[in-house]
Protein backbone atom coordinates (compact mmCIF):
# COMPACT_ATOMS: atom_id res chain seq x y z
CA UNK A 1 0.00 0.00 0.00
CA UNK A 2 1.48 3.53 -0.81
CA UNK A 3 1.02 5.95 1.66
CA UNK A 4 -1.77 8.88 1.22
CA UNK A 5 -3.38 7.26 -1.66
CA UNK A 6 -6.63 5.50 -1.80
CA UNK A 7 -6.68 1.93 -2.92
CA UNK A 8 -9.01 1.26 -5.84
CA UNK A 9 -10.10 -1.63 -8.24
CA UNK A 10 -10.85 -2.13 -11.90
CA UNK A 11 -14.19 -3.72 -12.99
CA UNK A 12 -13.86 -5.32 -16.51
CA UNK A 13 -10.44 -4.75 -16.06
CA UNK A 14 -9.40 -6.53 -19.58
CA UNK A 15 -11.65 -4.41 -21.84
CA UNK A 16 -10.86 -1.72 -24.32
CA UNK A 17 -12.26 0.96 -21.52
CA UNK A 18 -10.60 -1.00 -18.86
CA UNK A 19 -7.16 -1.01 -20.29
CA UNK A 20 -7.00 2.58 -20.47
CA UNK A 21 -8.34 3.14 -17.15
CA UNK A 22 -5.06 0.44 -15.84
CA UNK A 23 -3.01 2.91 -17.83
CA UNK A 24 -4.44 6.33 -16.45
CA UNK A 25 -4.45 4.93 -12.85
CA UNK A 26 -1.16 2.56 -12.59
CA UNK A 27 1.14 5.74 -11.18
CA UNK A 28 -1.87 8.30 -10.26
CA UNK A 29 -0.81 10.50 -7.83
CA UNK A 30 -4.05 10.07 -5.71
CA UNK A 31 -4.88 6.08 -6.70
CA UNK A 32 -3.30 2.82 -5.83
CA UNK A 33 -4.69 0.00 -8.29
CA UNK A 34 -5.21 -2.80 -5.75
CA UNK A 35 -7.06 -5.17 -7.70
CA UNK A 36 -8.36 -5.83 -10.85
CA UNK A 37 -11.48 -7.91 -11.79
CA UNK A 38 -13.21 -9.67 -14.79
CA UNK A 39 -15.37 -12.14 -16.15
CA UNK A 40 -15.11 -15.85 -14.94
CA UNK A 41 -12.74 -16.97 -17.66
CA UNK A 42 -10.00 -14.85 -16.79
CA UNK A 43 -10.07 -15.42 -12.87
CA UNK A 44 -7.45 -16.47 -11.77
CA UNK A 45 -4.61 -15.65 -14.41
CA UNK A 46 -2.23 -12.99 -14.47
CA UNK A 47 -3.15 -9.77 -16.17
CA UNK A 48 -0.70 -9.89 -18.97
CA UNK A 49 -2.71 -13.48 -19.95
CA UNK A 50 -5.78 -12.64 -19.45
CA UNK A 51 -5.77 -9.00 -21.45
CA UNK A 52 -5.79 -8.70 -25.01
CA UNK A 53 -3.78 -5.79 -24.80
CA UNK A 54 -4.94 -3.19 -27.53
CA UNK A 55 -3.37 0.00 -26.28
CA UNK A 56 -0.45 1.73 -27.88
CA UNK A 57 1.64 2.20 -24.79
CA UNK A 58 2.69 -0.70 -23.18
CA UNK A 59 0.54 -2.77 -20.33
CA UNK A 60 2.04 -1.24 -16.71
CA UNK A 61 4.58 -3.23 -15.26
CA UNK A 62 3.00 -3.12 -12.02
CA UNK A 63 -0.38 -4.14 -12.98
CA UNK A 64 0.98 -6.83 -15.44
CA UNK A 65 1.37 -9.35 -12.49
CA UNK A 66 -1.66 -8.96 -10.76
CA UNK A 67 -3.75 -11.81 -10.79
CA UNK A 68 -7.51 -11.11 -11.73
CA UNK A 69 -10.06 -11.42 -9.03
CA UNK A 70 -13.72 -12.09 -9.34
CA UNK A 71 -16.72 -10.19 -9.10
CA UNK A 72 -16.54 -10.51 -4.82
CA UNK A 73 -17.81 -8.29 -2.43
CA UNK A 74 -14.66 -8.72 -0.23
CA UNK A 75 -12.43 -6.53 -2.50
CA UNK A 76 -9.14 -5.24 -0.74
CA UNK A 77 -10.76 -1.33 -1.27
CA UNK A 78 -14.20 0.74 -1.35
CA UNK A 79 -13.38 2.63 -4.77
CA UNK A 80 -14.17 0.64 -7.98
CA UNK A 81 -13.62 2.49 -11.59
CA UNK A 82 -16.01 0.30 -13.68
CA UNK A 83 -15.85 -0.67 -17.46
CA UNK A 84 -18.34 -3.00 -17.22
CA UNK A 85 -21.07 -3.53 -20.15
CA UNK A 86 -24.39 -2.38 -19.61
CA UNK A 87 -25.28 -6.15 -18.96
CA UNK A 88 -22.98 -6.97 -16.39
CA UNK A 89 -23.48 -3.23 -14.69
CA UNK A 90 -26.69 -4.44 -14.42
CA UNK A 91 -26.01 -7.24 -12.18
CA UNK A 92 -23.43 -5.84 -9.78
CA UNK A 93 -22.94 -2.18 -9.35
CA UNK A 94 -26.00 -1.58 -7.64
CA UNK A 95 -25.14 -4.42 -5.05
CA UNK A 96 -21.22 -2.86 -4.68
CA UNK A 97 -22.61 0.12 -4.02
CA UNK A 98 -25.66 -1.13 -1.23
CA UNK A 99 -22.08 -3.53 0.43
CA UNK A 100 -20.64 0.45 0.69
CA UNK A 101 -18.25 0.45 -2.18
CA UNK A 102 -18.22 3.71 -4.19
CA UNK A 103 -18.72 2.76 -8.02
CA UNK A 104 -17.63 5.22 -11.01
CA UNK A 105 -18.97 4.14 -13.92
CA UNK A 106 -18.66 3.66 -17.43
CA UNK A 107 -21.72 2.21 -18.07
CA UNK A 108 -25.37 3.07 -19.12
CA UNK A 109 -27.40 1.57 -16.69
CA UNK A 110 -27.52 4.00 -13.98
CA UNK A 111 -27.30 7.09 -15.67
CA UNK A 112 -30.59 8.09 -15.31
CA UNK A 113 -31.55 6.35 -11.62
CA UNK A 114 -32.74 9.78 -9.93
CA UNK A 115 -30.01 9.17 -6.95
CA UNK A 116 -27.09 8.84 -9.38
CA UNK A 117 -24.84 11.49 -10.93
CA UNK A 118 -24.28 11.66 -14.45
CA UNK A 119 -21.43 13.57 -14.24
CA UNK A 120 -18.93 16.12 -16.48
CA UNK A 121 -16.98 17.81 -13.31
CA UNK A 122 -16.35 21.11 -15.42
CA UNK A 123 -20.43 21.64 -16.26
CA UNK A 124 -22.29 19.82 -13.51
CA UNK A 125 -20.26 19.24 -10.37
CA UNK A 126 -23.07 20.73 -7.94
CA UNK A 127 -25.04 17.38 -8.75
CA UNK A 128 -22.75 14.90 -6.67
CA UNK A 129 -24.70 16.61 -3.96
CA UNK A 130 -27.26 13.92 -4.95
CA UNK A 131 -25.32 11.02 -3.08
CA UNK A 132 -26.05 12.62 0.52
CA UNK A 133 -29.47 11.37 0.38
CA UNK A 134 -28.28 8.16 0.51
CA UNK A 135 -28.25 6.57 3.86
CA UNK A 136 -25.95 3.91 2.80
CA UNK A 137 -21.84 4.61 2.78
CA UNK A 138 -21.78 3.38 -0.76
CA UNK A 139 -22.41 5.02 -4.34
CA UNK A 140 -22.74 4.95 -7.88
CA UNK A 141 -21.48 8.17 -10.04
CA UNK A 142 -21.60 7.58 -14.19
CA UNK A 143 -20.12 9.29 -16.60
CA UNK A 144 -21.83 10.23 -19.95
CA UNK A 145 -21.94 8.42 -23.49
CA UNK A 146 -18.59 8.89 -25.06
CA UNK A 147 -20.20 11.88 -27.93
CA UNK A 148 -22.11 13.67 -24.98
CA UNK A 149 -18.91 13.87 -23.17
CA UNK A 150 -17.87 16.06 -25.53
CA UNK A 151 -20.97 17.64 -26.89
CA UNK A 152 -22.41 18.86 -23.44
CA UNK A 153 -19.13 19.95 -22.60
CA UNK A 154 -19.11 22.40 -26.02
CA UNK A 155 -23.16 23.69 -25.31
CA UNK A 156 -22.39 24.60 -21.28
CA UNK A 157 -20.87 27.42 -21.81
CA UNK A 158 -23.52 28.60 -25.01
CA UNK A 159 -26.45 27.71 -22.88
CA UNK A 160 -25.05 29.54 -19.55
CA UNK A 161 -25.00 32.70 -21.81
CA UNK A 162 -26.94 32.49 -24.51
CA UNK A 163 -29.89 29.42 -23.75
CA UNK A 164 -30.14 26.60 -26.01
CA UNK A 165 -33.43 25.94 -27.59
CA UNK A 166 -32.81 23.51 -30.56
CA UNK A 167 -29.54 21.23 -31.10
CA UNK A 168 -28.93 19.14 -33.91
CA UNK A 169 -25.82 16.59 -33.83
CA UNK A 170 -24.82 14.32 -36.45
CA UNK A 171 -21.80 12.19 -35.23
CA UNK A 172 -18.55 10.32 -36.83
CA UNK A 173 -17.72 8.05 -34.28
CA UNK A 174 -14.20 5.77 -33.75
CA UNK A 175 -14.24 2.22 -34.31
CA UNK A 176 -12.42 2.22 -30.39
CA UNK A 177 -15.72 2.80 -29.49
CA UNK A 178 -17.60 -0.51 -30.84
CA UNK A 179 -15.13 -1.96 -28.41
CA UNK A 180 -12.43 -4.74 -28.62
CA UNK A 181 -14.36 -8.26 -30.28
CA UNK A 182 -16.71 -5.76 -32.22
CA UNK A 183 -13.86 -4.26 -34.11
CA UNK A 184 -12.92 -7.36 -35.24
CA UNK A 185 -15.85 -8.15 -37.02
CA UNK A 186 -17.26 -5.37 -38.37
CA UNK A 187 -16.77 -3.98 -41.15
CA UNK A 188 -15.35 -0.81 -41.36
CA UNK A 189 -12.69 -0.99 -43.82
CA UNK A 190 -13.36 1.63 -46.62
CA UNK A 191 -17.29 1.97 -45.49
CA UNK A 192 -19.26 4.16 -42.91
CA UNK A 193 -22.21 2.39 -40.61
CA UNK A 194 -24.70 4.48 -40.29
CA UNK A 195 -26.03 3.29 -37.22
CA UNK A 196 -25.11 2.50 -33.44
CA UNK A 197 -27.17 0.70 -31.14
CA UNK A 198 -29.09 3.11 -29.00
CA UNK A 199 -26.32 5.60 -29.59
CA UNK A 200 -29.00 8.24 -31.17
CA UNK A 201 -31.05 7.71 -27.99
CA UNK A 202 -28.07 8.47 -25.27
CA UNK A 203 -27.31 11.98 -27.35
CA UNK A 204 -30.69 13.27 -27.36
CA UNK A 205 -31.67 12.56 -24.01
CA UNK A 206 -28.27 12.70 -21.45
CA UNK A 207 -27.05 16.28 -22.04
CA UNK A 208 -30.79 17.42 -20.30
CA UNK A 209 -29.75 15.82 -17.54
CA UNK A 210 -26.21 16.77 -17.20
CA UNK A 211 -27.04 20.45 -18.10
CA UNK A 212 -30.38 20.27 -15.83
CA UNK A 213 -30.97 22.40 -12.32
CA UNK A 214 -30.36 20.64 -8.96
CA UNK A 215 -33.50 21.65 -7.20
CA UNK A 216 -34.48 20.54 -3.63
CA UNK A 217 -32.02 17.26 -4.04
CA UNK A 218 -33.69 16.54 -7.89
CA UNK A 219 -32.38 16.64 -10.95
CA UNK A 220 -34.81 19.11 -13.09
CA UNK A 221 -33.81 18.65 -17.03
CA UNK A 222 -33.12 20.96 -19.35
CA UNK A 223 -35.60 21.75 -21.45
CA UNK A 224 -34.28 21.67 -24.65
CA UNK A 225 -34.64 19.62 -28.34
CA UNK A 226 -32.13 17.59 -29.21
CA UNK A 227 -32.28 15.25 -32.84
CA UNK A 228 -29.31 12.94 -33.21
CA UNK A 229 -28.00 10.86 -36.40
CA UNK A 230 -24.92 8.34 -35.07
CA UNK A 231 -22.57 7.07 -37.51
CA UNK A 232 -19.37 4.64 -37.36
CA UNK A 233 -16.75 5.77 -39.55
CA UNK A 234 -13.16 4.07 -39.90
CA UNK A 235 -10.87 6.08 -37.37
CA UNK A 236 -9.16 4.68 -35.03
CA UNK A 237 -10.25 7.35 -31.71
CA UNK A 238 -11.64 10.58 -31.71
CA UNK A 239 -15.69 11.19 -32.35
CA UNK A 240 -16.63 14.09 -34.33
CA UNK A 241 -19.88 15.48 -34.32
CA UNK A 242 -21.04 18.59 -36.81
CA UNK A 243 -23.74 20.21 -34.06
CA UNK A 244 -26.09 23.23 -35.65
CA UNK A 245 -27.97 25.30 -32.39
CA UNK A 246 -31.13 27.60 -31.87
CA UNK A 247 -30.42 30.13 -29.20
CA UNK A 248 -32.58 32.58 -27.86
CA UNK A 249 -30.65 35.37 -27.23
CA UNK A 250 -29.42 37.20 -31.01
CA UNK A 251 -25.97 37.10 -30.50
CA UNK A 252 -22.43 37.37 -33.16
CA UNK A 253 -20.51 34.38 -33.94
CA UNK A 254 -16.86 36.15 -31.70
CA UNK A 255 -19.37 35.89 -28.58
CA UNK A 256 -19.69 32.56 -28.94
CA UNK A 257 -15.91 32.09 -29.80
CA UNK A 258 -14.64 34.42 -26.59
CA UNK A 259 -17.37 31.72 -24.77
CA UNK A 260 -15.40 29.20 -25.46
CA UNK A 261 -12.31 30.27 -25.27
CA UNK A 262 -13.14 31.79 -21.67
CA UNK A 263 -14.44 29.08 -20.39
CA UNK A 264 -12.71 27.12 -17.20
CA UNK A 265 -13.84 25.27 -13.64
CA UNK A 266 -12.79 26.83 -10.60
CA UNK A 267 -14.17 23.67 -9.30
CA UNK A 268 -11.82 21.17 -11.32
CA UNK A 269 -8.51 23.05 -10.31
CA UNK A 270 -6.09 21.48 -9.36
CA UNK A 271 -6.74 18.07 -10.31
CA UNK A 272 -4.41 15.76 -11.68
CA UNK A 273 -6.45 14.77 -14.71
CA UNK A 274 -8.45 17.78 -15.38
CA UNK A 275 -7.17 20.06 -18.56
CA UNK A 276 -5.77 23.32 -18.12
CA UNK A 277 -7.94 24.72 -21.20
CA UNK A 278 -11.12 22.49 -21.06
CA UNK A 279 -12.04 23.89 -24.80
CA UNK A 280 -10.13 24.42 -27.78
CA UNK A 281 -11.21 26.70 -30.45
CA UNK A 282 -9.34 26.37 -33.97
CA UNK A 283 -10.04 28.84 -36.78
CA UNK A 284 -8.50 26.83 -39.17
CA UNK A 285 -11.60 25.95 -41.82
CA UNK A 286 -10.34 22.39 -41.74
CA UNK A 287 -10.05 21.61 -37.98
CA UNK A 288 -10.63 20.36 -35.90
CA UNK A 289 -9.24 16.71 -37.14
CA UNK A 290 -9.24 13.12 -34.17
CA UNK A 291 -5.41 12.63 -35.90
CA UNK A 292 -4.31 15.95 -35.11
CA UNK A 293 -6.25 16.77 -32.09
CA UNK A 294 -7.98 14.27 -30.29
CA UNK A 295 -4.77 13.77 -27.77
CA UNK A 296 -4.35 17.79 -26.69
CA UNK A 297 -4.58 17.66 -23.05
CA UNK A 298 -3.80 13.90 -22.44
CA UNK A 299 -7.08 13.44 -24.35
CA UNK A 300 -9.20 15.49 -22.08
CA UNK A 301 -9.81 18.82 -23.93
CA UNK A 302 -12.75 19.11 -26.47
CA UNK A 303 -11.55 20.76 -29.73
CA UNK A 304 -13.98 22.99 -31.62
CA UNK A 305 -14.13 24.52 -35.10
CA UNK A 306 -15.89 26.10 -38.10
CA UNK A 307 -18.53 28.07 -36.55
CA UNK A 308 -20.70 29.93 -38.92
CA UNK A 309 -24.36 30.82 -39.61
CA UNK A 310 -27.06 28.29 -40.15
CA UNK A 311 -29.53 28.88 -42.63
CA UNK A 312 -32.09 26.77 -40.79
CA UNK A 313 -30.70 26.93 -37.20
CA UNK A 314 -28.49 29.88 -35.84
CA UNK A 315 -25.40 28.71 -35.68
CA UNK A 316 -23.80 25.12 -36.64
CA UNK A 317 -20.40 24.21 -35.69
CA UNK A 318 -17.53 20.89 -35.30
CA UNK A 319 -16.87 19.15 -32.18
CA UNK A 320 -13.96 16.70 -31.42
CA UNK A 321 -13.29 14.32 -28.08
CA UNK A 322 -11.14 11.60 -27.53
CA UNK A 323 -13.64 8.40 -26.98
CA UNK A 324 -11.32 7.19 -24.55
CA UNK A 325 -10.11 9.79 -22.44
CA UNK A 326 -12.46 12.53 -22.26
CA UNK A 327 -15.44 10.48 -23.17
CA UNK A 328 -14.98 7.14 -20.91
CA UNK A 329 -11.88 6.17 -19.05
CA UNK A 330 -10.47 9.87 -19.06
CA UNK A 331 -14.00 11.13 -17.51
CA UNK A 332 -14.11 8.03 -14.85
CA UNK A 333 -11.01 9.47 -13.49
CA UNK A 334 -11.86 12.51 -12.99
CA UNK A 335 -14.89 11.78 -11.40
CA UNK A 336 -12.88 10.03 -9.27
CA UNK A 337 -11.08 13.19 -8.45
CA UNK A 338 -13.92 14.95 -7.95
CA UNK A 339 -15.25 12.90 -5.63
CA UNK A 340 -12.06 13.14 -3.51
CA UNK A 341 -11.95 16.58 -3.76
CA UNK A 342 -15.30 16.76 -2.27
CA UNK A 343 -14.65 14.22 0.40
CA UNK A 344 -16.70 11.30 -0.77
CA UNK A 345 -13.82 9.02 -0.05
CA UNK A 346 -13.74 10.02 3.93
Amino acid sequence: MQKGKIQVGILGATGGVGQRLALMLANHPQFEVVSLVASDRSQGKKYSEAAEWCERKPMPENLAGKVIDPVRFDLPCRVLFSALDAEAAASCESKFRDKGYHVISNARTHRFDADVPLLIPEVNSDHLSLLKGRKEGGSIVTNPNCVVAGLALALKPIHDLFFLEEVHVVTMQAISGAGIQAKKTMNIDDNLIPFISGEEEKIETEPKKILGTLQSGKIIPLEVKIAAQANRVAVSDGHTACVSIKIRKKVYQQELIGAWRTFRSKETEGLPSAPQYPIHYHEEPFFPQPKLHRDLDGGMAVSIGRLRSCSLFDFRFVVLSHNMSRGAAGAAVLNGEMMLKQGYFN
